[in-house]
């Protein structure tokens, strides 16, 4: 299973953050077969909640014709067709800003890598203390084990501190 989570918090065209989602995910299409599409949630800025929430998601693939490389660098190139700016790059207090749109490649089946090219690293390490990913991907695909943990979804949402997010 390939999976990738989806957030944003920033209007790109006139177009607010769900419909970013939405023609994100419908960009990811071809990406593999048997996408799956989550509903969408809504989850507190992080670090800092003054910020304007995010909308989130997360779809899934059961095969895919990309290496992990290569789907790295394809969602890259589609977060910057959304307006992406990388300015965390010139000023690193800017890591978390407001952003267009966020694609992470959370699991690639089941494969592990620590920095990995690109600073890939598989599966995401802060998967299981997200609950903005854990959700969506709870609604897709609730039978997913972590390849290095092997908690399921479920384990990992109740090993959660809080869940903020909720489904919009």
């Amino acid at each position: 299973m390939i999976i990738i989570a989806l957030g944003s918090n920033k209007s790109f065209c006139g177009q607010p953050p769900g419909e970013i989602i939405v023609k994100a995910m419908n960009a990811l299409a071809d990406f593999g077969t048997g996408q799956k599409r989550s509903g969408l949630y809504l989850s507190p800025a992080w670090p800092d909640p003054s910020e304007p929430p995010y909308v989130n998601a997360v779809t899934a693939f059961d095969q895919s014709h990309h290496t992990p490389e290569e789907m790295l660098a394809a969602l890259h190139t589609i977060e910057d067709g959304f307006g992406r700016e990388r300015a965390y790059r010139q000023n690193p207090s800017l890591r978390y800003a407001p952003r267009t749109l966020d694609l992470d490649l959370i699991a690639f089946h089941g494969e592990r890598r620590a920095n990995g090219p690109n600073g890939l690293h598989l599966p995401h390490p802060a998967l299981s203390r997200r609950d903005f990913v854990l959700l969506p991907l709870q609604d897709i695909v609730p039978s997913w084990q972590h390849p290095e943990s092997s908690l399921s979804v479920d384990e990992m949402i109740s090993a959660l501190p809080q869940v903020t997010a909720t489904r919009i």
